[in-house]
């Protein structure tokens, strides 16, 4: 993610730091706090109430933060998800859920905001609104910790999220025996600064 403004800097702090204040201690705190404030900010690209239904986004708010009001987000309208990838969506959000780690609700709500960044078209990570992709890394091993041990090459998240649902289906787009072999890795696999 670009650095953002000094303006915005601060707005996202202030706004991050009170949803950590009533941080409950559980494991998506950080990430779901880390995304609430950089969508209120006009950062990431999620759309309203972070891809869930108001009442979905209500009741994570009630369970990560509560205290908080949810129109922490009421400021800004955003682009509605498209309906013509519905079932792109639908397809990610039971990719993911189908590999959750089963400790929590947050979990199913985290795989419907994933699922709602993949719908944009940068780094997941910076669709997310999240600071870093390691914090993607992190979230990805704690709430889908299967899927996340498959991606032993540390491949873009997106990509790879993709590269499942390919698989799932029986298609594989790849010509090379092997990605290491494929002249197109670095697109795979580099850096996402």
């Amino acid at each position: 993610m670009a650095t953002p403004c000094p303006e915005r800097t601060r707005e996202i702090q202030r706004i991050f730091v009170r949803l950590m204040t009533r941080a409950v201690g559980a494991g998506n705190d950080h990430a779901f706090a880390c995304m609430i404030a950089s969508r209120a900010s006009g950062l990431g690209a999620l759309p309203p109430w972070l891809g869930l239904a108001p009442e979905a986004f209500n009741a994570l708010m009630g369970y990560h933060f509560p205290g908080v009001s949810p129109e922490v987000l009421s400021s800004l309208d955003g682009a509605a998800p498209n309906p013509a990838r519905e079932d792109e969506r639908t397809e990610l959000v039971a990719l993911l859920g189908s590999q959750r780690a089963g400790h929590t609700h947050s979990e199913l709500w985290m795989a419907e905001v994933v699922a709602a960044g993949c719908m944009a078209t940068d780094h997941l990570w910076q669709d997310l609104g999240l600071w870093n992709r390691r914090a993607l890394t992190a979230l990805m091993r704690r709430n889908f910790p299967r899927l996340a041990m498959t991606n032993a090459g540390d491949m873009k998240w997106k990509r790879f999220l993709y590269k499942q649902l390919c698989e799932r289906e029986g298609v594989y787009l790849c010509r090379a025996p092997s990605c290491e072999e494929c002249a197109d890795y670095h697109v795979c696999f580099g850096p996402e600064d």
